[in-house]
This record gives C-alpha cells, sequence and structure tokens, in this order.
C-alpha cells in the first residue's frame, strides 16, 4: 500500500504568509527540517506536502495549532515555532494553541504567559491549590511565573499583599563584613525579586505599593513568628532553607492566602552537611489535599536556548558521578561481561 500522499493547507486571506513561514521562509526552514519526509510547497496562500502520509498528517495539525495562534493575534517568531514543535512530540499531545494562548498579566504592550507546556501546568497548579511548589533548573520560569500570578491576584483582589522571600544563605555569616546598613548588606539577596517585579508593574508605583506593605520584600528570617492572612506569598531559592525553616515557613499559612515555594535542588549553597528543606519536603507532604509539586526541566528553559542544553549537560555529569566506582573500574578496564 502507497503510505505517500499530498496535502493542501489554505491559509486564510486575513494572516499574512510571512507570518506563518516566517522572514525571508526562516519558519518554513524549521518546518522542513522537522519533517524531512516531506516536500513543502508554498504558493500564495497555500500550502502543499507531499511524502510521507503520517509526517504530512503530523506538519498539518501543527500548522493549524499555528493558525489558530495568528488569529488571536500572537506573533509567532523561531522559539514559539520550536517549542510548539516540541509540545507535538509529547505523548498525549500538548495543544501549542491552548499552551501558549494563556495570558497572566499585561504591562506596557507586555503579555506574560506560559511557553510550555510543564510552565502552563505549573500556572494552573497555582490556580487550583493553597500550595504549590515549583522544582526546577534555572530559567524555567518558576518565579518569573508565580511572581506574575502573584500580581494578577492582586489586581483581581483577590489577596490584599504580595510578600516575597528568599533565604540569604551565603549572607549567614558574612553579613557583618560587608559596609552598609542591614538592608544594603541583604539588598544584593533579593534583587532577582526586584527585577522580575519591575517587569510586571510600573516602576513609579513600586517605592508607593512598598511603602504601604501591599508588596513586601523580605529575607526569610523576617517570616517567623508572623501569621500571614490574605497574603499571596512566594518563598524564591527554597534549595537553601533547612528543614526547619521551611516548616517554619508553611506554618506561617494564614487564612485567604496562597503561597508558591520555588527552586533548583542542583543549586543548593547551603553549608556542608546541612540538609536542603526543599529535598525532604516531598515525601513529608506528598498526598496532602491542596498542595502540589510541579517539576520543570531543561525543555522549560526559557532564557536562551543553549541554557537548556547546559542543564542537561550538567545532569548526565552529574548522572556519571553516582556509577558506583567498582562498575566504573570495570568499564574502564574491559573487566566486564564479554
Amino acid at each position: 500500500m502507497d503510505s505517500s500522499k499530498t496535502a493542501l493547507i489554505t491559509v486564510p486571506t486575513a494572516i499574512p504568509m510571512v507570518a506563518l513561514v516566517g522572514p525571508q521562509d526562516s519558519h518554513l526552514r524549521i518546518f522542513e527540517k522537522t519533517f524531512p519526509k516531506i516536500s513543502i510547497t508554498v504558493r500564495g496562500n497555500e500550502i502543499f506536502a507531499g511524502g510521507d502520509l503520517t509526517e504530512i498528517a503530523k506538519f498539518d495539525a501543527l500548522i493549524r495549532e499555528l493558525l489558530v495562534l495568528l488569529r488571536a493575534g500572537q506573533n509567532l517568531n523561531a522559539d514559539a515555532i520550536l517549542r510548539s514543535i516540541e509540545m507535538f512530540s509529547h505523548d498525549p499531545v500538548d495543544h501549542p494553541a491552548e499552551v501558549l494562548s494563556l495570558n497572566i498579566l499585561s504591562n506596557r504592550g507586555k503579555t506574560i504567559r506560559p511557553k510550555t507546556a510543564n510552565q502552563k501546568r505549573y500556572v494552573e497548579a497555582i490556580d487550583e491549590n493553597t500550595i504549590t511548589f515549583g522544582v526546577g533548573p534555572a530559567g524555567t520560569g518558576k518565579t518569573y511565573l508565580a511572581m506574575a500570578k502573584a500580581i494578577q491576584a492582586l489586581q483581581a483582589k483577590e489577596v490584599n499583599r504580595i510578600i516575597l522571600t528568599r533565604p540569604a544563605v551565603e549572607a549567614g555569616e558574612r553579613l557583618g563584613f560587608l559596609p552598609g546598613t542591614l538592608q544594603e548588606k541583604i539588598d544584593p539577596y533579593l534583587r532577582p525579586l526586584f527585577d522580575a517585579l519591575h517587569d510586571m508593574i510600573d516602576q513609579e508605583s513600586i517605592p508607593r505599593l512598598m511603602q504601604s506593605g501591599i508588596i513586601e520584600i523580605a529575607p526569610l528570617a523576617y517570616m517567623r513568628g508572623r501569621t500571614l492572612n490574605d497574603a499571596f506569598i512566594i518563598l524564591d531559592e527554597a534549595q537553601n532553607t533547612s528543614a526547619e525553616q521551611m516548616k517554619m515557613f508553611l506554618t506561617r499559612l494564614g487564612f485567604g492566602s496562597k503561597m508558591v515555594i520555588t527552586g533548583d535542588t542542583t543549586q543548593i549553597d547551603l553549608p556542608h552537611g546541612s540538609q536542603s528543606g526543599l529535598k525532604i519536603v516531598h515525601e513529608i507532604l506528598e498526598g496532602v489535599d491542596d498542595i502540589t509539586f510541579i517539576k520543570l526541566d531543561s525543555e522549560d528553559v526559557v532564557r536562551n536556548r543553549l541554557v537548556g542544553d547546559i542543564v542537561n549537560a550538567y545532569g548526565r555529569h552529574d548522572e556519571g558521578k553516582l556509577v558506583p566506582p567498582n562498575i566504573t573500574r570495570s568499564i574502564r578496564s574491559g573487566s566486564g561481561d564479554r
């Protein structure tokens, strides 16, 4: 039976073809590289695909998803195309039109939305649970998306204030050697939270919101002894909390509040021998209702795509360290099974 055929996709005239195939056919070249078993030809507002039946079906489904995004007024770039192709490789398939069209927050013409299927699950988990843990490597949007959800909740009057905190781990023994006031000494540890905040709120509003206590940014030690009601609370860099600090933080939860805890268990800066509160909290709280854990990985990195490759390379290196020495010696000496 012949498994080849030809398919025709007609692009609505309201959508400029350059938006789909990219400037100088840059998107088209990505399609051709992704689907090597089919030939793709563009004539006017029509796309002809010929060759392998299975690949044509996948290509057709991808194009129709991208057309939904374009009809919704979104601009496509190479990154969005590649992420959409990635989603189609999942089993079951994640639909790019659903993931990339979920708007969280808009400010100064910039819209914040998830860029991967896992990020969408993370955002939905924050909506559906009182406490959400977002665990994954650098650049996966853990803190950024949590911050966007916090501001969205504040604007919708679901909470009265936002509290952002992180442990100042390295400051434990070194603060006294730094110049300046206590606030000036801890500011470097809180700077990433300020940076995200500045992306999402008009800069002139931030001092007023902080002075009134609507937005509070403070080291984790400042949370002890408090009960936090009607607040959206984000604990960033949670891998640098001790088990006791994690328990202390979680038990600050008051009525009408929501917590998001973010961290990367591969980047622990605690003193040697100290146990990370983020590493053990999953086994302690697993199965507790209204608490969920979302795992993000290198596919969810939204910085330069090379960052994802770096994360994977370090992961492979660390896994190699876990190989028992006797096995490593056997492999190197050739003394294994023949």
